[in-house]
């Protein structure tokens, strides 16, 4: 199998790239691009995986290799069935073992030139890990800072309408990073998941353009951004994003307005804050909770709870946060991107290159 075998900076060459893991492994994170034809359902991995621990590796790898030709075979007959005889496949699995081994033999015997990833999945996993320790420092960033409720989302979304180069972390994490941030019905993708979604933003940029990127913890919802990114974006450029407290209270109920929909949840939600605020304080925003007193609730989260956090978080790691550029920002009107351009405008008139 040695000249099966190719390294994953040849992965570029091939026409298709096929996960041959289970249908959880290949949600949990996969190479961009890449098809999933699992030659063992999630199942039947742990059927063969219990046979290896409690009756014997032969047992199991007899049974696994039953498993996995029908698996092959149906393959064959629907998912493959229309490749052309040139096709050129590159197949891995987990570590570049029997899986994908089984798959990557078959397909040369038929024809087709396949090849197999060395080291599969792991050696992937492995070059990622690698990438976000280096990759995010070739980047000069700008920080969009400010409270929550300022709409730096929405001038994020609108620099990137004006031509800007943007990073939106929280649309990589699917979550808005705040404690009532996450997304009606939309799960969080997993870490592994989330860093190839990152490295995959990052390759794309262009490293003579700055990149624009909103101000995050190091935790959005249950995602941990790497410290390699927070430590350049904390020393770069700051433009500080400063709302109306009408506007903000405002774009919180536009946004938040589904929390709503399920009073219990947000009560459990606000029940976690406990802690950092009495129970008393909390027990009073979940009887507005009951009295659908949407705007009250806002502006109390707003003056007790998330501008208190956003002083003492901002000012603790964003270095040149003193030196700022202030922009009023109105996140509700339609001319975002108006506005978007003119902030544009102003940081290339502070010599900001940004082209």
């Amino acid at each position: 199998m040695k000249n099966l075998l190719v390294s994953l900076d040849q992965a570029g060459d091939f026409d298709e790239i096929i996960d041959v893991r289970t249908p959880l492994e290949f949600a949990d994170d996969h190479i961009p691009g890449a098809m999933n034809a699992p030659v063992l359902s999630n199942e039947e991995r742990v059927i063969v995986g219990t046979m290896y621990k409690q009756v014997s590796p032969f047992e199991a790898t007899k049974v696994g290799a039953a498993l996995v030709a029908r698996n092959i075979a149906r393959h064959l007959e629907t998912t493959f069935a229309d490749r052309p005889r040139n096709w050129r496949p590159l197949v891995y699995c987990w570590r570049g073992g029997k899986r994908s081994g089984s798959v990557t033999t078959l397909f040369n015997m038929i024809g087709w030139p396949a090849r197999q990833l060395d080291g599969g999945y792991k050696t992937y996993r492995r070059a990622t890990v690698e990438a976000l320790a280096t990759l995010p420092a070739q980047f000069r960033y700008v920080a969009l800072v400010g409270p929550t409720g300022s709409g730096k989302t929405r001038l994020l979304a609108a620099l990137h309408e004006a031509g800007a180069q943007t990073l939106d972390l929280e649309a990589l994490a699917a979550h808005r990073g705040s404690l009532l941030g996450a997304w009606a019905g939309v799960p969080q993708p997993s870490q592994k998941g989330f860093d190839t979604r990152l490295v995959s933003a990052l390759r794309g940029f262009d490293p003579a353009r700055p990149v624009f990127v909103e101000a995050e913890s190091r935790r959005i919802g249950a995602i941990t951004l790497p410290l390699a990114l927070l430590d350049t974006f904390h020393h770069g450029v700051c433009v500080e994003v400063a709302t109306s407290r009408e506007d903000r209270s405002a774009f919180l109920l536009h946004d938040y307005a589904h929390l709503f929909d399920d009073p219990a949840s947000l009560k459990a939600q606000l029940q976690r804050l406990i802690g950092l605020h009495s129970r008393e304080r909390v027990a009073g925003w979940q009887k507005l909770v009951d009295e659908n007193r949407r705007a009250e609730l806002a502006n109390a989260l707003i003056e007790l709870h998330y501008d208190p956090a956003y002083a003492r978080s901002s000012h603790q790691h964003f270095v040149h946060l003193p030196q700022a550029l202030q922009v009023q920002f109105r996140p509700n009107d339609a001319d975002v991107v108006d506005q978007a351009r003119a902030l544009l405008a102003q940081l290339e008139k502070r010599s900001f290159a940004l082209v």
